[in-house]
């Protein structure tokens, strides 16, 4: 892994992590920590989308994010997608510990297998944890396990109607509730955001694809996050 740190007009620093493997297989162990500390503005993404490639019988890839966020500070982490591919066995989590007094933004996407490529997840295993902390007390918990046939899985229509792409963003600021009208008005039937308590925004989205999915979050990030999206992320 390597972390990049790109010359930018805004004043928060931004970090691009780079994955020199191109990919995630069973038996890669990957492990992040990062800090914003006391009044600073942090924004992470990724160099490209993550992809979690076949893995053999009885391996794991394993993915370990952790992130602190200091009194008034901001953290923006904002990774390009993960794309799951047929026979991938991928474990991931992402632990973020928030002071009373910081900000976060967070956007994590997965794509079930390429559209373009005509291609069907029948065989894959995940294992996907997002746990939001604050002052060590849990604020948001999100846990996804996907076994087997993923495709017929999610062609359940009280599951995801066949979609193939989720993004999951949790925004805490104490704007987030006034933040809440704007956002439903961009939303389609396939999505949904909600005020948790009183400073945290929750949205889930489903799209066929992950184009589509992209059209609608890009206008979302921008404004939540207050300043242009990564570089990354426009080309």
């Amino acid at each position: 892994m390597k972390l990049l740190f790109p010359r930018t007009d805004d004043a928060a620093l931004q970090g691009v992590v780079v994955n020199t493997a191109g990919g995630v297989t069973g038996g890669d162990r990957l492990n992040l920590h990062a800090t914003a500390r006391v009044g600073t503005s942090l924004t992470l993404t990724t160099q490209a989308a993550e992809r979690a490639y076949r893995a053999q019988s009885g391996e794991t890839g394993l993915i370990r994010n952790t992130v602190s966020v200091a009194p008034q500070a901001n953290l923006a982490w904002l990774p390009q997608e993960t794309i799951l591919f047929q026979g991938c066995s991928l474990d991931r989590s992402l632990t973020v510990d928030l002071d009373a007094e910081s900000r976060l933004l967070l956007c994590e996407t997965l794509v079930f297998g390429r559209a373009a490529m005509g291609e069907k997840l029948t065989k894959a295993r995940l294992n996907d944890r997002i746990d939001i902390r604050r002052a060590g007390h849990p604020l948001f918990l999100d846990t996804i396990h996907l076994h087997g046939d993923v495709a017929a899985h999610l062609a359940n229509p009280t599951i995801a109607g066949g979609a193939g792409a989720m993004a999951t963003l949790a925004y805490v600021a104490p704007d987030a509730e006034g933040r809440l009208a704007p956002l439903r008005a961009q939303l389609g039937p396939t999505a949904g955001a909600s005020i948790i308590g009183d400073d945290l925004l929750i949205l889930r989205a489903l799209a066929p694809d992950s184009f589509a999915l992209r059209q609608l979050l890009l206008p979302i990030l921008s404004d939540l996050h207050g300043a242009p999206l990564p570089r990354p992320w426009m080309i």
